[in-house]
């Protein structure tokens, strides 16, 4: 078996993309995998065409190889994009070997110790104030609004979420500073006027979900250490599952766990075992979120390992649609130090056409699927249906 191209996809998901790599072989297999190029990975694609060449004719079942391979003929510009198009890649290899030996991806990786995996409904709230009207949803204005959303989480049989920091009222907008998208940059500071609205937000989810609900906080880029630091102490009297936050600073976020009480998500920009190591060795981290189609799931999978060593949990960064999802799903079944599984429930009304299966969810978990590959593939007509936007 040779691969004979390695094609990119790309669909509107409403306010962004969803974004497809495609590997074709000369025995009409396919391997598909899923990544993202509207979150700062502008370029992915072109790389994924600049490293083609090297695969074209070989057979793409030594996917370890290959990865060797394409990492070091970018070595002296490894990370970010880089490996962002090498994790894509290797993704739609392992698809490609699992189906030409009619196995479920797990089962190349050693075979699942759970077949339902507990998932937390992600950017609860966030997206209904940001991007309603572009994913046909009902906006969030109010606290009532968060409220009603909650006992929506509910009422779907989910037994956690996660949302971020929000400002409601005339002009309800999600707080993001430390993506330049929002007042509060560059200065990252948590302000009163931020950790009031946080801790009210708080409250209206917990009226609306009861007291068992597991809920999440994305703290994201959003603040330095001392902010960090504030926010989780103010939020403390919540009881939250664990606060995300991003530094590069392994040792800035070891001192923020060892003063809240509160568990310590982050780690979900990092790339391969080397960027994780001083966040495993500082003990920074309660979980460590992996993103596996920026790394890949096999190289994933080493990360996970190498967190378990450390006993340390770990959570897939899935903000994607529903190919990465069951991508993850795959990982998710695999590690034995899982924590919880991301997925995002406020998707564009299509997205369930973009597959051939989408994933099953009972009482806030995802059935492990029992297919070939990922057990789902791109379904193509549905994505000429739904062609990109430019500028996303």
């Amino acid at each position: 078996m040779r691969i004979t191209r390695i094609d990119t996809l790309h669909a509107d998901a409403g306010w962004r993309n969803f974004d497809y790599v495609k590997i074709t072989t000369d025995e009409d297999l396919v391997g598909w995998s899923e990544y993202n190029e509207s979150f700062g990975g502008m370029g992915v694609s072109a790389v994924i065409a600049a490293l083609a060449p090297a695969l074209i004719g070989r057979d793409p079942r030594p996917w370890e190889a290959h990865v060797a391979t394409m990492y070091a003929v970018r070595r002296q510009a490894s990370g970010g994009v880089i490996q962002q198009a090498i994790g894509a890649i290797e993704n739609a290899l392992l698809d490609v070997t699992a189906r030409a030996l009619g196995v479920p991806v797990y089962a190349l990786l050693g075979g699942p110790v759970r077949d339902r995996i507990r998932l937390y409904w992600s950017h609860c709230a966030t997206y209904r104030v940001s991007r309603a009207r572009e994913m046909d949803l009902p906006p969030v204005r109010t606290l009532d609004d968060v409220t009603r959303l909650g006992r929506e989480v509910v009422g779907r049989g989910y037994t956690a979420l996660k949302t971020n920091v929000l400002f409601l009222g005339d002009t309800p907008r999600a707080h993001v500073p430390g993506f330049g998208r929002s007042a509060g940059f560059p200065e990252l500071n948590a302000d009163r006027h931020v950790i009031d609205a946080i801790r009210a937000q708080l409250a209206a989810f917990r009226e609306g979900t009861g007291p068992a609900m597991d809920i999440l906080v994305d703290l994201n880029f959003n603040y330095k250490t001392e902010g960090f630091l504030k926010m989780a102490r103010a939020m403390e009297p919540f009881d939250l599952f664990w606060v995300e936050m991003d530094t590069r600073d392994a040792s800035a976020l070891a001192y923020v766990r060892s003063r809240t009480t509160i568990p310590v998500a982050s780690c979900e920009c990092p790339f391969g075992r080397r960027d994780y190591r001083p966040f495993f060795e500082r003990q920074a981290v309660d979980v460590a979120i992996v993103d596996t189609p920026w790394n890949g799931v096999a190289e994933s999978l080493k990360i996970a390992a190498m967190a378990d060593t450390y006993e340390v949990n770990v959570a897939p960064h899935n903000f994607y649609g529903h190919l990465a999802t069951m991508m993850n799903a795959h990982w998710s079944a695999v590690v034995p130090n899982l924590r919880i599984m991301e997925i995002d429930p406020d998707v564009v009304p299509w997205q369930d056409d973009l597959v051939t299966v989408k994933p099953q969810i009972k009482d806030g978990h995802l059935l492990l699927p029992t297919g070939p590959g990922w057990g789902t593939e791109v379904n193509e007509e549905a994505v000429r249906a739904h062609p990109p936007r430019s500028g996303r």
